[in-house]
């Protein structure tokens, strides 16, 4: 598997302090290192250009999609691009001004609390109404915010959410890479809108996680396979479907840690820094491994930083 962006300087930064004692001896040509931790080599170029390869590789990617996003206010470098007109102008007439189906999913970067997708249907006569809601800034939104404004539309618009516990997860870790397990729920969770819905709509479209066609590869197992898909990057940006789809998965996603939280009596941070570390030795102290296994993605390189704690 290899995974590629684009991060900021800061980023870089802390990227550069976190593999110093893991750097490789050779570096390769216009690289600032080349880094190994587990399954993964990490290599940093001068452009800021860092790739993730190996088994474990979308782990470490996500990893640090969460600091770049900590760091820099929910935005990753390449969306702070600025389109020109006409690529402005297509993309609101490919994506937005229509009727759509779009999915997305959160908690594929925290150690704690399930993954949670869904699909969500939006109607051209709703667009006024989301947009009134902030929908369309679905990324600058505070998880206050999206627990203010999610119950406001999540009635209106027809929706499907699929929440995969953590149990379930690493049962099928090693069958199912994360790339896999996303690609399993989309289609699952875009079969069950539309079988549960009479929907009339112009393109369903997801946020582009991985090539098409290994997309499809990797549902070639399932039963029944949506193919009219419309891959996109960035997505949220160009289609309300899918940042309606990505707000609900975000406010399910916060209810769940609430309740995993409440469940053990201690409260669970979000992402894979430091505090999640010292809160998952907290939980191995009192509950022991088998608790951890039940709120925690356990393939995760916490895992191994909380046994050393």
């Amino acid at each position: 598997m290899i995974i590629v962006y684009k991060i900021s300087d800061n980023t870089k930064e802390k990227m550069i302090d976190y593999y110093k004692d893991l750097k490789r001896d050779k570096t390769p040509d216009y690289a600032i290192f080349q880094a190994e931790e587990g399954e993964t080599i990490i290599t940093l170029y001068n452009s800021n250009k860092v790739v993730f390869q190996g088994v474990s590789a979308d782990v470490d990617a996500n990893m640090w999609k969460d600091m770049e996003a900590h760091l820099n206010n929910g935005k990753l470098p390449e969306e702070n691009k600025k389109k020109d007109k006409k690529e402005k102008e297509k993309d609101k007439t490919d994506y937005y001004f229509i009727d759509s189906v779009g999915s997305d999913e959160v908690g594929t970067g925290d150690y704690f609390g399930p993954i949670v997708v869904t699909a969500a249907y939006v109607n051209k006569k709703d667009i006024f109404m989301l947009e009134e809601l902030k929908v369309k800034d679905s990324k600058k939104l505070t998880d206050d915010k999206i627990l203010e404004i999610v119950p406001k539309f999540i009635d209106i618009i027809p929706h499907e959410t699929i929440i995969y516990n953590n149990i379930t997860y690493n049962n099928n870790y090693d069958i199912n890479n994360m790339n896999k397990t996303k690609a399993i729920l989309h289609n699952k969770v875009i079969l069950k809108l539309l079988k549960n819905n009479d929907l009339v709509y112009d393109k369903v479209v997801v946020d582009q996680f991985v090539n098409p066609r290994i997309y499809f590869i990797y549902l070639k197992d399932e039963e029944n396979v949506y193919k009219k898909l419309t891959f996109t990057t960035k997505a949220e940006d160009k289609c309300l479907s899918v940042a309606c789809a990505s707000l609900i998965s975000r406010y399910v996603f916060l209810k769940e840690m609430d309740k995993l939280s409440k469940s053990i009596n201690i409260t669970l941070p979000k992402g894979a820094g430091e505090i999640v570390d010292k809160v998952g030795k907290e939980i191995l102290d009192k509950y022991g491994e088998d608790k951890l296994k039940e709120v925690a993605k356990y393939h995760f390189k916490n895992t191994n930083k909380i046994k050393e704690l």
